[in-house]
């Protein structure tokens, strides 16, 4: 069984091997497994490329987060919302023009209706290496559909499908459009996938995450 200082070490040494982020100076701490990071970078995809390298690391039960986008000043709302508008339209997977964007100091906000649940994540994928967005709010509503009536096994055989994800500790039941995650995982990896995957089931407009990290670490 590990204890915090170990997991804090694996963590800095996974963030070190991240090619963004070789140069930059966060603070972490550890305890009772719980990592919480602090500092800052440059847009929000390398503030996702923290988050997803410290899920990695065994023991990990839990991130909390306090990182902030540093904001450049030389940068307006008015560029931002042409940049944000170009990325959409060369992203296929988006229907840019289903989805209305409004840019305030720096904030990006995103509305609108589309047809599946990944197209709103790309919506808002596409826009994270954009430098001067603070933070993005996506309120992209998704048009409900009638899941089939075998959604929860299609959502079971994409977990079988997957090398990260362990089906066999897992169920799947489906509520109107949401589908909920119930059972055990061996890390947050697994948890994070486990739940993009049941996104793109036919149907579903939501997922409840509800599967539980089995691994408990030491506090030392």
């Amino acid at each position: 069984m590990r204890t915090d200082s170990e997991i804090k070490q694996d963590v800095l040494e996974e963030l070190i091997w991240q090619p963004l982020l070789k140069e930059k100076l966060l603070c972490i701490e550890v305890k009772y497994g719980v990592v919480r990071l602090s500092g800052t970078v440059n847009n929000l995809a390398e503030k996702e490329v923290v988050e997803n390298a410290v899920k990695k690391v065994k023991g990990v039960k839990a991130v909390e987060e306090n990182i902030e986008v540093e904001y450049k000043s030389s940068i307006n709302d008015k560029d931002l919302f042409k940049k944000i508008k170009s990325d959409l339209e060369w992203n296929t997977s988006v229907p840019q023009e289903k989805i209305n964007v409004q840019v305030k100091d720096g904030h990006v906000f995103l509305s609108g209706i589309v047809k599946w649940a990944y197209q709103k994540s790309e919506a808002e994928k596409s826009l994270e290496y954009i430098d001067g967005i603070k933070s993005i709010s996506n309120d992209i509503t998704i048009a409900a559909k009638v899941p089939p009536i075998d959604i929860a096994h299609n959502i079971l055989k994409a977990f079988e499908r997957s090398a990260t994800i362990d089906a066999n500790n897992i169920t799947v039941t489906v509520e109107g459009n949401t589908a909920i995650l119930r059972g055990e995982v061996n890390s947050i990896k697994e948890k994070d996938d486990a739940l993009r995957a049941a996104y793109m089931a036919e149907g579903i407009t939501d997922v409840k995450n509800e599967l539980q990290v089995e691994y408990v670490a030491i506090y030392m």
